[in-house]
């Protein structure tokens, strides 16, 4: 049972972001105004941190949280003045404090009505058969009721195909990451098909695509299934190949970055509560994929015509949800992630229909064991994978013996929370790409491998990519892996009070352009192992914030920055992760709402 006096001393050392109204200039001096429900609450994130670690059975890394160095309180850093100040234009640091499911304001998920059980459907939780068959006709029972959840109880529950949820608001949900396991016997290549790349070669579309576990659009679930039928690749975003079918709703006048209302030029077919694309095309001066790196003679000399795989992840796709009109001015539920400009041919514009309000919760995924494929040949073991989903979400699960662990393909507004990939280890543990924006992931772990690396393998650790931006990820334990941003130009992500033991390499076909786009920021990161690559990021991410990161130094993969001139990047307390205030960046943030 924690004291008010303890609870005051966590808010204090993580915290700066429950302080009134002069938060930037007056974090230490008044965090003895927290009230009792602040108190209760932050008990309530600790004992939830304690019971993530629990739940899955694994045996946490050291995390050091740094405490108040002796002789006095800490100064709050320059960067968290200035930010707190400009939050939503601040030229290093994005404004994430929205990310996550429903804004990210939500500390308990909904609890559906139960509506199948997977054993009445003919499941059995021995492991003897397949079950798969059973499961999915309790998910397709849910999604045609309108929704609700499916329970699996404890037990083992062999699947011999991949689990399907396609009905928005169906919640798959076991007895515990630690009592409930789906077992699964066979791969993606073996069920669907070698699926290829659209990029050409011998490459695997499923070293970054797909789950044994798949939350995605049943409409989407058909184009697939063509797509791999004609043997093309059917595109990932959010409009999938055939853009020109997506009805335009009405174009957008020019605004700023960090606005949240903007004016359109008709809002007869927009309602509160949609969910819109907006949409920015580039022009052929390519200054939409500029002003994603910052802007200035850096990006303006960098040559991106031979950039093909970049490029074809333009348009940018960012999906928002509508939550007023009046006349002619419409207000998004997150601010602009970028500027408005005429050039861009900005518009809002129909999509796919998207799974919306659907989980994954209690359970554990195992695959098979057999030994991890080499680079980019990889089979299909995946975990959970979300595709075009908005305020979806897991919780407590965990996949071990997979090739790719979570998912993030096209997905937005969605929270991962409590996750674990463990076993023989992973290509990509958390993969985020194709034009995935404003995601969470909290609470998570990534457990060292129980096999050694096979020759010819690559650990990604957690994957950013895709002209995706303003995802997060906070309070993590990396037992391996690296921060592997894996080219494409995401912009404006956030890693964020993370241990990590730096043993793996990033990624990235030269054709998809730089490595950083502007506004990532690095913040509190304890490098157990003293290794750079990716984690200071000063030297080459533009416009970008490394603060509070462990003394490293370079090794093995040596990296240049993408950009000529000053990046304009700031470096602050270095060295020293245990002197940053406020300690978790996302956290903070969310004060600033």
């Amino acid at each position: 049972m924690l004291t008010a006096n303890a609870c005051m001393n966590f808010v204090h050392i993580h915290g700066g972001w429950l302080v009134g109204n002069n938060m930037a200039d007056n974090v230490a001096d008044n965090v003895a105004n927290i009230s009792r429900r602040t108190l209760l609450s932050t008990a309530t994130t600790i004992a939830a941190a304690t019971a993530a670690v629990t739940a899955t059975g694994g045996t946490a890394m050291a995390v050091p949280r740094g405490g108040t160095p002796s002789g006095g309180r800490t100064p709050v850093p320059p960067l968290w003045r200035e930010f707190a100040r400009t939050p939503y234009t601040h030229p290093q640091i994005p404004y994430i404090g929205r990310a996550g499911r429903r804004t990210g304001g939500e500390a308990r998920f909904p609890r559906r009505p139960v509506v199948a059980d997977v054993t009445d459907h003919g499941a059995t939780p021995d492991g003897s058969t397949d079950s798969a068959p059973a499961i999915n006709r309790a998910i397709a029972a849910a999604g045609e009721r309108g929704g609700g959840t499916v329970l699996v109880p404890a037990g083992t529950f062999r699947i011999d195909d991949l689990i399907r949820i396609g009905h928005s608001n169906v919640v798959l949900r076991g007895a515990g990451s630690g009592r409930t396991k789906l077992y699964a016997t066979k791969n993606l290549t073996e069920l669907i098909g070698p699926y290829g790349s659209r990029y050409g070669g011998d490459k695997s579309s499923w070293s970054w695509a797909g789950g044994l576990i798949w939350l995605c659009p049943e409409a989407r679930f058909a184009s697939l299934t063509a797509a791999i039928e004609a043997a093309t690749w059917p595109f990932e975003g959010w409009t999938g190949n055939k853009r020109d079918e997506w009805r335009t709703l009405t174009t957008v006048a020019p605004a700023r970055q960090g606005d949240r209302t903007v004016t359109v030029r008709d809002a007869a077919r927009l309602r509160r509560g949609d969910l819109v694309l907006l949409r920015l095309a580039d022009d052929a001066d390519h200054t939409l994929l500029e002003h994603m790196s910052g802007g200035g003679p850096g990006p303006e000399a960098y040559f991106w015509d031979d950039k093909t795989k970049l490029t074809s992840y333009v348009p940018y796709e960012w999906p928002v949800r509508i939550t007023a009109v009046h006349g002619r001015k419409v207000t998004l539920e997150r601010p602009l992630p970028l500027d408005v400009r005429p050039e861009w041919d900005p518009r809002l514009t129909t999509h796919v229909a998207p799974l919306t309000g659907s989980a994954v919760e209690g359970l554990t995924l195992e695959a098979v064991l057999t030994p991890q494929s080499q680079h980019l040949l990889d089979k299909g073991y995946n975990g959970v994978a979300f595709q075009c989903a908005y305020d979806c979400w897991a919780d407590d699960v965990v996949v071990r013996n997979v090739d790719n662990g979570f998912g993030l393909v096209a997905a937005s507004a969605t929270t991962l929370r409590r996750t674990r990939v463990e076993g023989r280890g992973s290509h990509h543990p958390y993969f985020c790409r194709e034009g995935s924006h404003d995601n969470l992931v909290e609470d998570f772990a990534i457990a060292q491998r129980t096999v050694p690396a096979p020759a010819g393998t690559q650990l990604h650790g957690i994957n950013v990519e895709g002209l995706s931006s303003h995802n997060v990820w906070s309070r993590g334990v990396m037992e391996m892996g690296t921060f592997d941003s894996h080219r494409g130009l995401p912009f404006a992500n956030v890693r964020t009070d993370i241990t990590v033991n730096n043993d793996g390499r990033h990624g990235g076909d030269d054709s998809a352009g730089p490595l950083f786009g502007a506004r990532f920021t690095h913040w509190n990161i304890r490098v157990t192992n003293g290794r750079e690559g990716l984690m200071k990021i000063d030297g080459l991410a533009p416009y970008s914030a490394s603060v509070g990161i462990s003394t490293v130094s370079p090794f093995g993969q040596i990296d240049v920055p993408d950009f000529t001139g000053d990046l304009h990047s700031r470096l602050e307390a270095y060295g020293a992760p245990e002197s940053v205030r406020p300690v978790n960046l996302y956290e903070a943030q969310r004060g600033l709402r």
